[in-house]
């Protein structure tokens, strides 16, 4: 799966979060979104049988913004 979608465009019914994330050093800052909107998803390491019922693209987090703030 790919978390970072930079060309997602947001819809009206998506909910939005904003995160503040200092990556590790040599850790690009996409990296560090993706990791953030996958431990904010809809999955799981375990496969389980409702995994058929939804769509994972549909559902799942996804980090499509990122912008630079100091300090």
């Amino acid at each position: 799966l790919t978390y970072y979608t930079p060309e997602y465009e947001t819809k009206d019914t998506d909910i939005l979060a904003a995160f503040r994330v200092t990556p590790q050093p040599g850790v690009p800052p996409e990296e560090a979104g993706a990791a953030v909107a996958a431990e904010s998803s809809t999955g799981t390491w375990t496969t389980v049988w409702t995994d058929g019922l939804t769509s994972l693209d549909r559902y799942k987090g996804r980090c499509y913004h990122i912008e630079p703030v100091a300090g």
